[in-house]
C-alpha cells in the first residue's frame, strides 16, 4: 500500500471480553457523519456479533462453516514469524482443486496493491481452529479452577471461518455456542435455507445459563438478542408494524421485562411460548398478507445496513487497518449469502462497499490515498447503478445518505484546502476532487430522475456543473486563506492608527502577492485538469480581497498623506501581478481572459476627493454636536408654541439636517452612493443622540411607591383605628399641583391633577413624534437629490450604475426603531407619574381605606377623565394612543396594588367582592370611552386580565383560598405542604400579581376579615391580628 508501516497478528488467545484498543465494528471518524441512521439500543459490539452470527449461520453449508469439507487454502493473510509454517511460495493453490488465487480480482479492479508479505504462510491449530498457541485455553464449561495449560498442536492452513471471526474478533466460546446452536436447529432439516431461521430466536431457544461463564453474562447476552429482535421486528421492520399489533405488545413486554434479569427460556417456559409466538407472527409477515418463504427479521433498514457495514469492515487487517486482506474476493463471495437474510442487493452493495473504503481511509488518518482511488472507483459502479430504472427505494435512500456524507466531508477540505493540503500532501487533491464531483454528479443526475420541477433542474445542472464547482473551491479556500493572514497581522485592530495601518497595508500586499505565486505554483496544475483558468480565478479572488481591505483603509484616511500614497503604489504593483495572472491563464480563451478581468473592480485611487467630502460632513457634524450639547444645557421642554408643542433644539436640530443635506449635493464632486450613505449615517448618530436626550426622563420605577410589609389586621383592631386618624406618607419626588383630598371630598375635585412636570413629558412625547415626522422627509429628499445626481455632469457612469442597483429609499431606519422605543419610555413614565405622584392622593392612598362604602371609586373616576382630556389636549393625535394605553396599565397596577399592597389600612370582606368587580368596570369603562377607538376593546380586555383574576380571587372562600395557596406553593416546590403547626416561608413578593402566585394568594388572605384566615396565617406564617 502507501506505506510500509504493519503490525504483527495477534497471536495469542481470544478472551471472551475483548480488550479496549480492538477497535469497533466500524472505526471512529471524528467529523465524518455516520449516513445510516441510529440504532440507540444496540451498541457497537451488539451489531459487530450478530454480524458475524448472520454471516455464519448463511455459510453454514460451505466448507470451514460446518460443510462437509473445510476449505483450507493457503492464505497470506498472516506471517510465521518462527519460519516453520507448512507450504511455499508455490503453495497457493485450495485444497480439492479449489484455492485462493495469488492475486485478487477485487484489489487489482480497486486499485490496491497485494500485501505482498512473507511467503510463510498463516497455520491454525488444527484442534481449535484459531491459530498457533500454547497460552491458557478457556476452561471447559462448568470448570472453575482455572486456565487449562495445553501442548502447542500441529498447525494447519487457516479457514474462511477463521479468518472471518479473528478479523471480528469473536471468540472461541461463542463460536462454539453459535455451531451448538445450529446443530440444534437444523437436526433432521439440513436443508433449511439461512432465510428462513429466525436466528436470534433459536439462540434463545437452544443455549441455556449453563453454557456460559455466569448469571451476569447470560443475561447481557440474552438482552443482546432480545435487542436485536427488538430492532429488527418492531424499531425497522421492513414491513410497516401497527402499533395495535397484539404480538409485537406481547413481544414489548418481554423485552422491558428482561431489563431487571434474564428471561425464562426453558421449554416448559410460558413466557418462552409467548416470546416464540410472537417472533414467528411478526417475522413471517408479509406486504400484502399472502404466505411467504422468507422471514423478515433483519433486513429492516437501517438495521441490515449496519449489520453488513459490520460484515464489510472486516475485510481490513487488523494488524494494519490501512490495507484490505488478499483473500478479499472469498470473503465478498461469502458475504453475498447473507443478501437474502438482510435484505441487501448488488446495489446497495456497492454502496455500502463505497462507504466502507471511503470510511475507512478517514478513520485511519487518511494515510493510505488508495483507499481514496478504490472509493472513487466503487462510486462508479454505484452511478452505473443509480442510472438503471428499476432502482429500489431503499438503494436511493442508502445511496442519497452516504453521498451527502462523502461529499459534506470532501467539500469541508475543497472548500478550505489551504488549510487541509500543505506541500506534502496536494496530491491527494488528486484522489479527492474527482470523487467529490462524482458524487454531486451522481446526486445531481438522481434529482433530475425522479421528475423534479424544471426550475430545480437548471439549479441543479448549474451547481453541480463541474466547472462552476471547482471555481467555487478555489474562491473560498482562498477567501478563507487570506482571512487567516489578516487575522495573523490583526489588522482591524489596527486601523486606528494611521501609520501602523499603512504598514499593515504594506505587508499584507507582500503576503497576498506571496500567496497569489503559490497557488499558481502548487495548486493550479491539479485543479487545472477540472478548471482551465484556476489560476485567473485565484487572481481575481485575491483581488477582490485585498481590493475590500484597501477600501477600507482608505474611509479611515482621513486626509492624504505619503503613507496613503505608498500604500496606493503597493496596492497597484499587487494588481499588476494578479491581473497578469489573469491574462497568462487566459491566454486559450475565445476573448483572451476580458471576462476574467473585467470581474477585477480597478482600486480607487482618488482618496483625496474622498478625503476632502469626508472632511466636509466632519465640519457640518460638529455644528450639529454643539447644538445637541446646547440641548443637553438648556432645553426646558417646554412647548414653542400654542401651535407648536414641541421643543424648541428639536426644530433647530432639524433645520441644520436640512441645510447640510441640500449643500452637500451642490458640492461639484464625483457624488457616489457610498457618500450619500455616510452623510445619512452620520446624521443619524446625531438623531440617535438627540433621541436618547429626549428619553432620558428616568422610569417608571422612581414612581412606584414602596410595598408595605404584610400585617393581619382587621376592621376593630386598635391598630386600625390609629391607621384612620394617621396622615398617609406621600412618595418623595417633586410636588405634584394638588393637594391630598380625603374621603367625602368628591366635590372639590373639578381640575385635573396632571402636574407640570408630567406635562413637560407630553412635550418629549410630542418632539419625538416630530422628529419622526421630520426623518420621512429628511429620507425622501436624500432620495430625490440622489436621483437628481444621476443625471449631473459630476456622477459618473460607473456611479449611476452602482445607484441603479441601490433597492433601498429609507437611510434612517435605525432612527425610527429608536423613536419608537422612546415614546414607549416617555408614555410609560408620563402614565406612571401621572398615576402615582399626580392622583396618589386620590387613589393609591385613599381609595379603600377604611370602608369600602365610604371610599368610593367615583373620585378616582373624575379625576382620571380630567387628566385624560388634559392629556388628549396636549398630545398631538399620533401621540394619544400609546400615552392612554400606558396610563390605563398604570391605573389597573395601582388599582392591584390598593387590593393587595394597601398596608394594615384596608381589609375586606368576601361580600366585597361584587363591589370592587363593578368599580373595576367603571375602571375600564373610563378608558373605552375615551377618544373614539383609542384604545382597543382586545388591547384593553388583554391588560385587564390580571387584574380580572385577582378580583375573582377576593370572591372565593377562605378555605379555597388556602387550598389554592398549598396547592401552588407545593407545586412550585416540588414538596407537599408542611403539617399545621409548623411555620411556612413567606413566598417572594415579586410585584407580577397574579391568581397563580403564592405571594398574590397570601395577601388576599392577610386583607381577609375572616376566622378562618386569622387562625392559618397565625398557625402558618405567626402572623398575628394588630389590636
Amino acid at each position: 500500500m502507501g506505506h510500509e508501516i504493519r503490525r504483527e497478528f495477534f497471536s495469542g488467545p481470544l478472551s471472551n471480553s475483548p480488550p479496549e484498543h480492538i477497535r469497533p465494528h466500524v472505526p471512529i471518524a471524528t467529523d465524518l457523519e455516520w449516513p445510516f441512521g441510529k440504532l440507540d439500543s444496540l451498541e457497537a459490539d451488539d451489531i459487530r456479533e450478530t454480524s458475524y452470527e448472520v454471516f455464519f449461520t448463511a455459510c453454514r453449508s460451505s466448507p470451514g462453516f460446518g460443510g462437509r469439507t473445510a476449505l483450507a487454502y493457503y492464505s497470506t493473510y498472516q506471517e510465521n514469524s518462527n519460519g516453520d509454517g507448512a507450504g511455499g511460495p508455490g503453495a497457493s493453490g485450495r485444497a480439492n482443486g479449489v484455492g485462493m488465487a495469488p492475486t485478487s480480482r477485487v484489489k487489482r479492479a480497486l486499485g490496491l496493491k497485494m500485501l505482498k508479505r512473507s511467503p510463510q504462510k498463516r497455520m491454525g491449530a488444527s484442534g481449535c481452529g484459531f491459530g498457533s498457541f500454547s497460552g491458557p485455553l478457556m476452561p471447559p464449561e462448568g470448570h472453575k479452577s482455572g486456565p487449562i495449560h495445553v501442548a502447542v498442536r500441529p498447525r494447519r492452513p487457516l479457514t474462511s471461518a477463521e479468518i472471518m471471526r479473528q478479523q471480528m474478533r469473536v471468540t472461541e466460546q461463542s463460536d462454539n455456542r453459535l455451531r451448538k446452536t445450529l446443530m440444534r436447529t437444523l437436526v433432521g432439516q439440513m436443508g433449511k435455507r439461512a432465510e428462513t431461521i429466525i436466528l436470534p430466536l433459536e439462540l434463545l431457544r437452544h443455549l441455556k445459563p449453563s453454557e456460559f461463564n455466569d448469571s451476569h453474562e447470560y443475561h447481557i447476552w440474552q438482552k443482546r438478542q432480545l435487542k436485536i429482535l427488538e430492532a429488527g421486528l418492531l424499531l425497522h421492520p421492513s414491513i410497516p408494524l401497527e402499533k395495535s399489533n397484539a404480538f409485537a405488545v406481547r413481544l414489548r413486554d418481554i423485552i422491558r421485562s428482561s431489563e431487571s434479569g434474564p428471561i425464562d427460556t426453558g421449554k416448559n417456559s410460558d413466557t418462552m411460548r409467548t416470546l416464540f409466538n410472537s417472533v414467528v407472527s411478526l417475522a413471517w409477515r408479509s406486504a400484502n398478507g399472502t404466505p411467504t418463504d422468507v422471514c423478515h427479521w433483519a433486513d429492516g433498514y437501517p438495521v441490515n445496513v449496519h449489520l453488513y457495514v459490520a460484515l464489510l469492515q472486516s475485510i481490513f487487517d487488523i494488524r494494519d487497518e490501512t490495507s484490505v486482506l488478499d483473500e478479499v474476493d472469498e470473503l465478498l463471495e461469502l458475504m453475498k449469502k447473507t443478501w437474502s437474510t438482510l435484505g441487501i442487493n448488488r446495489p446497495i452493495h456497492n454502496v455500502c462497499l463505497t462507504w466502507v473504503l471511503f470510511h475507512q481511509y478517514v478513520a485511519t488518518s487518511q494515510l493510505e490515498p488508495d483507499l481514496l482511488g478504490a472509493s472513487h472507483t466503487m462510486l462508479t459502479e454505484v452511478a452505473a447503478d443509480a442510472k438503471k430504472p428499476d432502482r429500489d427505494a431503499l438503494f436511493l435512500k442508502v445511496m442519497s445518505s452516504v453521498l451527502a456524507s462523502i461529499r459534506e466531508w470532501s467539500e469541508k477540505r475543497l472548500f478550505s484546502y489551504h488549510d487541509y493540503f500543505q506541500k506534502g500532501t496536494i496530491s491527494v487533491i488528486d484522489n479527492l476532487l474527482p470523487l467529490a464531483l462524482t458524487a454531486m454528479k451522481i446526486i445531481g443526475e438522481d434529482i433530475l430522475l425522479t421528475g423534479e420541477s424544471p426550475e430545480k433542474e437548471k439549479e441543479e445542472r448549474s451547481m453541480n456543473s463541474q466547472g462552476n464547482r471547482v471555481d467555487g473551491y478555489i474562491r473560498s479556500s482562498l477567501k478563507n486563506a487570506f482571512k487567516k493572514v489578516i487575522e495573523g497581522q490583526s489588522i482591524g485592530c489596527v486601523f486606528d492608527d494611521k501609520q501602523e495601518a499603512s504598514e499593515a497595508l504594506l505587508k499584507l500586499a507582500e503576503e497576498t502577492e506571496a500567496l497569489a505565486l503559490n497557488e499558481k505554483e502548487h495548486f493550479s496544475p491539479i485543479l487545472k485538469k477540472w478548471h482551465s483558468i484556476a489560476s485567473g480565478v485565484a487572481a481575481v479572488t485575491l483581488h477582490s480581497c485585498y481590493g475590500a481591505v484597501l477600501k477600507h483603509y482608505l474611509n479611515c484616511a482621513s486626509q492624504l498623506s505619503n503613507e496613503t500614497v505608498e500604500v496606493l503604489h503597493r496596492s497597484g504593483k499587487l494588481e499588476n501581478v494578479l491581473v497578469q495572472m489573469v491574462v497568462e491563464d487566459s491566454g486559450e480563451c475565445e476573448d483572451g481572459g476580458k471576462t476574467m478581468v473585467r470581474q477585477m473592480v480597478p482600486y480607487e485611487v482618488d482618496s483625496i476627493i474622498l478625503g476632502l467630502v469626508k472632511q466636509w460632513i466632519d465640519e457640518r457634524l460638529q455644528k450639529g454636536q454643539h447644538c445637541l450639547e446646547k440641548a443637553k444645557d438648556t432645553e426646558t421642554w417646554n412647548p414653542k408654541s400654542k401651535t407648536e408643542p414641541y421643543a424648541r433644539s428639536a426644530v433647530e436640530l432639524m433645520k441644520l439636517a436640512k441645510e447640510t443635506i441640500h449643500d452637500f449635493f451642490e458640492i461639484p464632486v464625483e457624488i457616489t452612493e457610498d457618500l450619500v450613505q455616510d452623510l445619512a449615517d452620520a446624521l443619524e448618530q446625531l438623531f440617535e443622540e438627540y433621541i436618547a436626550v429626549v428619553a432620558s426622563c428616568g422610569s417608571k420605577q422612581n414612581y412606584m411607591p414602596v410595598l408595605p410589609p404584610m400585617t393581619r389586621c382587621h376592621r376593630d383592631s386598635k391598630f386600625m383605628k390609629l391607621c384612620k386618624r394617621a396622615t398617609p406618607c406621600s412618595i418623595a419626588l417633586e410636588d405634584p399641583t394638588h393637594h391630598h383630598m380625603g374621603p367625602g371630598k368628591e366635590g372639590l375635585l373639578s381640575r385635573p391633577t396632571t402636574s407640570r412636570g408630567t406635562q413637560r413629558l407630553y412635550i418629549r412625547l410630542n418632539t419625538l413624534h416630530y422628529l419622526l415626522t421630520y426623518l420621512n422627509s429628511l429620507d425622501k429628499t436624500l432620495s430625490i437629490s440622489r436621483r437628481d445626481s444621476r443625471n449631473s455632469t459630476y456622477f459618473s457612469a460607473n456611479n449611476r450604475h452602482r445607484s441603479n442597483k441601490t433597492t433601498s429609499s429609507s437611510y434612517f431606519d435605525s432612527s425610527r426603531s429608536s423613536i419608537a422605543a422612546a415614546c414607549q419610555l416617555v408614555s410609560e413614565v408620563a402614565a406612571y407619574r401621572l398615576t402615582f405622584l399626580d392622583s396618589n392622593s386620590m387613589f393609591y392612598e385613599s381609595l379603600y381605606v377604611g370602608d369600602m362604602v365610604n371610599t368610593s371609586i367615583q373620585p378616582v373616576l373624575q379625576v382620571l377623565k380630567q387628566n385624560l382630556t388634559l392629556l388628549c389636549a396636549i398630545l398631538n393625535d399620533r401621540a394619544q394612543p400609546l400615552a392612554i394605553k400606558e396610563v390605563m396599565k398604570a391605573s389597573f397596577e395601582a388599582y392591584l396594588m390598593v387590593l393587595l399592597a394597601g398596608g394594615h389600612s384596608r381589609v375586606f370582606y368576601r361580600s366585597d367582592h361584587e363591589m370592587i368587580e363593578e368599580d373595576f368596570r367603571n375602571l375600564k369603562k373610563t378608558f373605552s370611552t375615551c377618544g373614539e377607538g383609542l384604545i382597543p376593546e382586545d388591547v384593553m380586555e388583554k391588560e385587564a386580565e390580571i387584574v380580572e383574576g385577582v378580583i375573582d380571587l377576593m370572591g372565593e372562600s377562605t378555605e379555597q383560598l388556602i387550598e389554592d395557596y398549598n396547592a401552588v406553593t407545593s407545586e412550585a416546590s416540588g414538596k407537599e405542604v408542611v403539617d399545621a403547626g409548623h411555620k411556612l416561608p413567606m413566598p417572594p413578593t415579586t410585584g407580577k400579581w397574579n391568581r397563580t402566585d403564592p405571594n398574590t394568594i397570601l395577601r388576599v388572605l392577610c386583607h381577609r376579615v375572616d376566622r378562618t384566615a386569622n387562625q392559618y396565617l397565625k398557625r402558618s406564617f405567626h402572623l398575628g391580628k394588630k389590636r
